[in-house]
């Protein structure tokens, strides 16, 4: 009924966050708790942005059958969604209710601080669009295959 995503925390100088995060993995589960009763309303109502990321969420864990996943934030508000080891990589994932995403400086201090070889945004858009060197825009129906 619920992920539960631990924390990623390395040694580094800035003080982490270590309390994990909590997504309700039924994505109309969430949306019936929260008296959400069609697309047409969600679209308007505050959890869309929560709602997206704990959907995305799991289609990537489930379609890349990730084992191992890790969230990370900082007490000074610098966030990544998601944190995974792939393949020797060290690899970031954002989701973003967005046609456009765009870079954040967030996601620039997580590329630096946890030194990610890609950072991938994950949006309902059907494109793929690199946005800088390490890291891209990825529709979610790119999602099976990102690690080809």
């Amino acid at each position: 009924m619920v992920r539960v995503v631990p924390p990623w925390y390395e040694n580094l100088k800035k003080r982490q966050v270590k309390a994990p995060k909590v997504y309700i993995r039924d994505s109309g589960l969430l949306h019936a708790l929260q008296s959400i009763p069609d697309a047409e309303i969600l679209r308007t109502h505050p959890v869309v942005g929560a709602s997206w990321e704990g959907f995305a969420l799991e289609q990537l864990i489930r379609i890349q059958n990730l084992s191992q996943v890790y969230f990370w934030a900082t007490h000074t508000g610098a966030e990544l969604d998601l944190f995974v080891l792939v393949g020797g990589k060290r690899l970031g994932f954002e989701f973003k209710f967005a046609e456009s995403p765009r870079i954040t400086r967030s996601m620039r201090v997580a590329l630096a601080d946890l030194r990610l070889d890609h950072l991938y945004i994950i949006h309902p858009g059907k494109e793929q669009v690199p946005l800088d060197d390490c890291i891209s825009a990825v529709g979610l129906r790119q999602i099976p295959d990102l690690f080809d």
